[in-house]
């Protein structure tokens, strides 16, 4: 007789059911200490307590920083879906999309049959997080705020998902790469910079962010002074700080170049001596994605800030550790699980350009 087919999430409420209502039989069990366990409790780094199905065998990202780290950790072929903004590496093009990350479909999801869906606090909603468990599906979220979390969310999350060795590979690398740089421009006094993230309103980076600590990894510190994750700025606040270069971060290969050229000609901006003289930095935005190509855009923005610190050969920037995964735009807001920045306009489909907005933390 075939039976109905029922959602993964059922099975583990009969699981549950059928060890709280006979424990005795679970624990006089001879096998029982040497078969894996159905479940993993972990706590992620928002704090919740998490049962997580073992083996993790399908995957859904909502992030592209960690679809980026599911392709670095060599999982990809567990990666049942993704969202329309994780697009690196190009593969990850080809996966399932269930929508954006601010707003996925949590229908296409379950129709996934994920073991496991990644979310970020800093890109994902607090509601999506909710909508899943209610569906008993289970969700992991990352939150780093500086780089040195970055690395230690990619060891963790290679943990959870079963290779520990690939994570900690990884972010070895990455370290050795960051200590290297911080030999060649320690000793050179940081540059004054202005990033910016949106030009209408004027947004920039806080002080308390992944990307503000990439920045000074970089040899440059952020003239906003700010505990807010993303500030709105004067343009005359901007002229009497007189930053030594503006940074800009782009996901096409020329668009912002072109776009910053534009803008010593618009109203204002002329006033600003780095747009005055073209003192830009135009980098990757990977540098606006916790995962594993932020060591390259920041090798990168030293590079441009620092040249004098690079006669010797520094490991390629184009190169990543193991596979690059995609990238992540800077939201230019607090995209939290508690609330939103809610001045801040958003691209719907998570495109940067100069005239856009880069999100931020994804």
């Amino acid at each position: 007789m075939l039976l109905p087919r029922l959602h993964p999430g059922v099975f583990a409420v009969l699981a549950v059911f059928s060890f709280a209502a006979a424990p005795s039989h679970a624990q006089s069990a001879t096998h029982s200490s040497t078969e894996p366990p159905a479940f993993r409790e972990v706590v992620d780094e928002t704090g919740r307590s998490v049962r997580i199905p073992q083996p993790v065998h399908r995957i859904v990202s909502l992030a592209p920083s960690l679809t980026e780290t599911i392709y670095a950790l060599g999982l990809e072929d567990r990666l049942v879906g993704d969202t329309d903004q994780c697009d690196y590496p190009a593969d990850a093009q080809k996966k399932t999309k269930v929508g954006g990350g601010i707003s996925p479909s949590v229908e296409v999801i379950a129709s996934l049959h994920p073991d496991l869906v990644l979310v970020t606090k800093s890109y994902n909603r607090l509601n999506t997080v909710h909508s899943l468990e209610e569906l008993g599906i289970a969700s992991y979220a990352t939150d780093p705020h500086a780089v040195k979390d970055i690395l230690s969310s990619i060891k963790t999350l290679a943990d959870v998902l079963g290779v520990p060795d690939a994570g900690a590979s990884i972010a070895g690398e990455m370290q050795h790469r960051l200590d290297d740089l911080g030999h060649r421009i320690g000793d050179l006094p940081p540059k004054r910079v202005f990033f910016v993230v949106w030009t209408q309103p004027l947004i920039s980076t806080g002080q308390h962010t992944f990307l503000a600590d990439a920045l000074r990894h970089a040899g440059a510190v952020s003239i906003v002074n700010s505990s807010h994750d993303w500030p709105q700025v004067n343009l005359e606040e901007v002229a009497k700080l007189q930053p030594d270069f503006l940074v800009f971060a782009e996901s096409q290969p020329g668009d912002t170049s072109r776009a910053v050229e534009k803008l010593a000609t618009l109203p204002g901006w002329k006033i600003v001596h780095a747009v005055r003289d073209r003192h830009y930095a135009v980098i990757s935005d990977a540098v606006n994605r916790p995962g594993p190509r932020i060591v390259s855009a920041i090798e990168e923005l030293a590079r441009q800030l620092h040249p004098e610190a690079f006669a010797g050969k520094l490991p390629d920037a184009k190169k990543d550790t193991k596979k690059e995964p995609e990238k992540e735009h800077p939201a230019p807001r607090a995209l939290g699980f508690a609330q939103f920045f809610s001045n801040v306009p958003h691209s719907p489909h998570g495109s940067s350009s100069f005239t856009g907005v880069c999100l931020c933390g994804r």
